[in-house]
């Protein structure tokens, strides 16, 4: 470049452009140049990913170093002894009939579950009579945990199968049926009144404002009642199954199989993880006329 002087000032005149280059861009500007859509698609890769880092980072040095402070590492598994057992585990076929057993469990009890809860949620949400009958016996037994119920269900059913399935079920239905009763009674009474000035009867008021209105409350309740299932099928399975992921978790811990018990936690909670975020997906799509669900 050169420059010309005058007698006031000095005037800088560029001979040759200069060159682009990223390093001479602020972050927000390269930020700005990468699309909305790329952007929320490596967020949505790299956020998860760092929370896990950092736990499994955390958890090799302490287990390396055998650290004891109040919790005694030294006798936990490292992060490599656990993804070793999970090689070989994977590498055979009763890992799968684990799997596939517990989530025929899991899909039976909480199908059942939802199914009568909803049902029985609307009717005690929609009748007073229902109300009154009902509401005190739910009430009663809700506080009576699952697992309580293991030595019931020996005496009662033929096999410990349908044992677990029910022990499912009745984990299940309880935080189903009591979100719809409390969906079915925050619905704005506007909109029956405003559905019933055009004409609606019973079955149409029913069919296309009370039900669209309560299923987010619902879809909530199925939420938490899937992870509760789970938590209670692995339970029951340790304690009465021949089969499944808890059968095999308890079993590894008889064995002083450590790092087996860990691969069967990381097993749950992935099976855990796919069912919520299918429940999820199920209550987006059959929610899309919220505002947020279509985001």
């Amino acid at each position: 470049m050169t420059v010309t002087l005058t007698r006031d000032q000095t005037v800088v005149e560029p001979t040759a452009p200069l060159a682009w280059s990223p390093l001479l861009m602020s972050p927000t500007r390269i930020a700005g140049r990468i699309p909305l859509v790329v952007q929320r698609r490596a967020a949505a890769l790299v956020l998860p990913l760092i929370p896990i880092v950092a736990f499994v980072a955390l958890w090799q040095l302490l287990t390396a170093h055998n650290v004891v402070v109040w919790l005694r590492f030294n006798r936990m598994p490292t992060p490599m002894s656990v993804v070793d057992s999970l090689t070989s585990r994977v590498s055979s076929g009763g890992y799968y009939d684990d799997l596939l057993a517990s989530l025929q469990r899991i899909l039976l009890g909480f199908g059942l579950a939802a199914a009568v809860g909803i049902a029985l949620g609307i009717l005690v949400g929609r009748s007073r009579t229902a109300r009154m009958t009902l509401r005190p016996f739910i009430e009663i037994v809700r506080p009576i945990p699952a697992i309580a119920l293991v030595p019931l269900t020996i005496l009662l059913f033929p096999s410990s199968e349908q044992g677990i399935v029910f022990i499912t079920f009745f984990a299940a239905f309880f935080p189903v049926v009591v979100s719809t009763i409390h969906a079915m009674e925050s619905l704005p009474k506007v909109w029956e009144e405003a559905a019933k000035t055009m004409g609606a009867g019973r079955l149409s008021l029913l069919w296309h404002v009370v039900l669209p209105g309560a299923l987010p409350g619902i879809f909530a309740g199925l939420s938490v009642a899937m992870g509760v299932a789970w938590i209670c099928v692995v339970r029951a399975e340790m304690i009465s199954g021949q089969f499944g992921i808890g059968y095999y978790t308890w079993q590894s811990y008889g064995l002083l199989d450590y790092p087996g018990v860990v691969v069967e936690m990381i097993s749950i909670g992935a099976l855990g993880l796919i069912t919520a975020w299918a429940v999820e997906r199920i209550g987006r799509r059959v929610n899309r006329w919220l505002p947020r669900a279509s985001q």
